[in-house]
């Protein structure tokens, strides 16, 4: 085991000093001085483009700084590549791993390793030093499993096994709870206060404040390149450090008017579809939505949520079941169809399925619309009338443009978010089906987000919202639908306690809880 350990220097302390990191028309870092010491949880927080991700790929050895130094250990270092961070102990968690699916858990951690028996490999070795680092982290991960036979709560241990491997004292950590189960969350948090009580710095990037607040030793907020403030968890709150991210007051929550109505809008009866690969995704799926609610749908992702979204609004074909939108039932319809019944979508894959993002921003709002009458005459568009109604849409849903012409791909991914909710919902539609409306956007879009879906269902409209945010679901549901394996797990109040929605989440529950009552034996249906 002692063969392939790497000797790496001793880092206690990482500055950057006035780092400046510029792209073309963009200056990212502008003049930040930040310090990270080992021990210690640092998390960074702000919005889209504050310049989290830049900084930390600068320290990382990915960007080279402008201006500015780098010191270990108070000696000024240059790091051409994350190769010679990682002389230095650093090591970065990407928010998409960088994994091999095909390849093991050992093979990934090896990979690109050096092997002191060059050129052949000393897997044996290695093997023993990894179940030890697993065993030690309380990880469990089996070293000759393949990665896509993995979890993604696994694939991240492996991601932490890697650097680990590598021997690093600072780990940096971008957006990790992202794709994990409040069950995984709270795993993983003990996994960061065990690393960090065995003398490892953290650099914690993260959207959600209370994991900032829950982990955190030291919290520094960044907004337009510039570090803005910094605290400790001792002595802020969640609505201090919104409004540092913003630089404005932040509304938490959004008040729903009334109750939802008694009009079924949306019936799913006894729905089963395929995944991509043939394998059953959804069995037998069943649920109400009516008139003025937000029933969100929870679960781990790949346990249906995806292909009951793309189901309903047509872009899968069904195995058997029933999707009754206002009596009438959609199965036998196509895309177009579904869309003139009053059915809006907002994908979660924004960039492939949202819009085009070659096409302008007035061509990508005008999508679903352009044949009608009011936008064409015969095979002849109306052009003026097109850019009025699209140049209106931009402006009422707040889309940060320099031009309504310019192309999507160019905008932030909140704003592209907001081009496709214009979209959606000026058509004034009988029901929304939200998949994963806010993922990777930063607060401030999802503030605007959350306040148009609830504008919305105040309005009498419908939505169903599929989200892996356990924390947007509680704040936006009338009720939460638990899927598992691609079945109803249970209908529950958002009052429920996150615990047991978690557990629900990954089978560990066998009652139907529907509003605080538990059935046994059969599945909720209509409610």
């Amino acid at each position: 085991m002692s063969a392939i350990k790497k000797s790496v220097p001793s880092v206690q302390s990482i500055e950057l000093r006035s780092v400046t990191k510029r792209f073309p028309g963009v200056l990212a870092n502008d003049s930040v001085s930040l310090s990270f010491e080992s021990s210690r949880v640092h998390t960074l927080l702000g919005e889209n483009g504050a310049g989290k991700s830049t900084l930390m790929h600068v320290m990382y050895g990915m960007y080279a700084p402008d201006e500015g130094q780098i010191l270990v250990n108070g000696s000024p270092v240059h790091f051409r590549s994350p190769k010679d961070a990682a002389e230095y102990g650093i090591g970065m968690v990407h928010q998409h791993f960088m994994l091999v699916p095909s390849l093991s858990v050992l093979e990934n951690i090896v990979l690109n390793y050096p092997s002191p028996r060059w050129p052949f490999l000393d897997l044996a070795a290695a093997r023993e030093r990894v179940v030890a680092m697993s065993n030690e982290y309380g990880f469990g991960i089996d070293p000759d499993a393949k990665v896509w036979q993995l979890s993604v709560g696994e694939q991240q241990r492996v991601e932490i096994l890697r650097i680990l491997f590598r021997d690093a004292s600072y780990i940096i950590l971008d957006e990790p709870t992202a794709v994990l189960t409040p069950l995984e969350v709270k795993e993983f948090m003990g996994v960061l206060r065990r690393l960090v009580a065995d003398g490892h710095g953290i650099v914690f990037i993260t959207h959600k404040l209370n994991e900032a607040l829950e982990i955190s030793d030291k919290i520094t907020v960044l907004r337009s390149g510039k570090v803005v403030g910094e605290t400790t968890p001792c002595d802020t709150d969640k609505n201090q450090l919104a409004g540092l991210m913003v630089g404005r007051e932040v509304v938490p929550t959004w008040q729903k008017r009334g109750a939802a109505g008694e009009k079924v809008i949306l019936s799913v009866r006894n729905l089963s579809a395929r995944n991509n690969k043939g394998l059953r995704a959804l069995n037998d799926v069943s649920f109400d939505l009516k008139e003025g609610e937000v029933l969100a749908v929870a679960g781990v992702s790949g346990n249906g949520q995806k292909e009951l979204a793309e189901t309903i609004a047509g872009l899968r074909r069904i195995d058997g079941g029933e999707i009754l939108l206002g009596g009438s039932n959609l199965a036998g319809l196509d895309v177009k169809q579904r869309i003139d019944s009053g059915l809006a979508f907002i994908p979660e894959e924004r960039m492939t399925m949202g819009v085009v993002k070659e096409f302008s921003l007035i061509e990508n709002v005008i999508l679903k619309s352009h044949g009608t009458p009011e936008f064409a005459s015969g095979i002849f568009l109306r052009a003026k009338k097109i850019r009025d109604s699209a140049v209106q849409a931009i402006k009422d849903f707040d889309v940060r443009t320099p031009s309504a012409d310019v192309a999507a791909a160019t905008l932030s991914g909140g704003n592209i978010q907001k081009v496709i909710l214009a979209r959606e919902l000026s058509s004034r539609p009988k029901l929304l089906i939200a998949a994963q409306p806010t993922r990777g956007v930063d607060i401030g879009a999802s503030e605007y987000i959350h306040k148009r879906i609830v504008q919305i269902r105040n309005e009498g409209v419908p939505v169903l919202l599929i989200s892996e945010d356990l924390d947007e679901i509680i704040s936006l549901a009338d009720r939460v639908l638990v899927l598992y394996e691609g079945q109803v797990q249970g209908i529950v109040p958002p009052s429920t306690p996150v615990e047991e929605i978690g557990l629900m989440m990954t089978g560990g529950n066998t009652h139907y809880v529907v509003d605080g009552c538990e059935d046994s034996e059969t599945p909720p249906t209509t409610h």
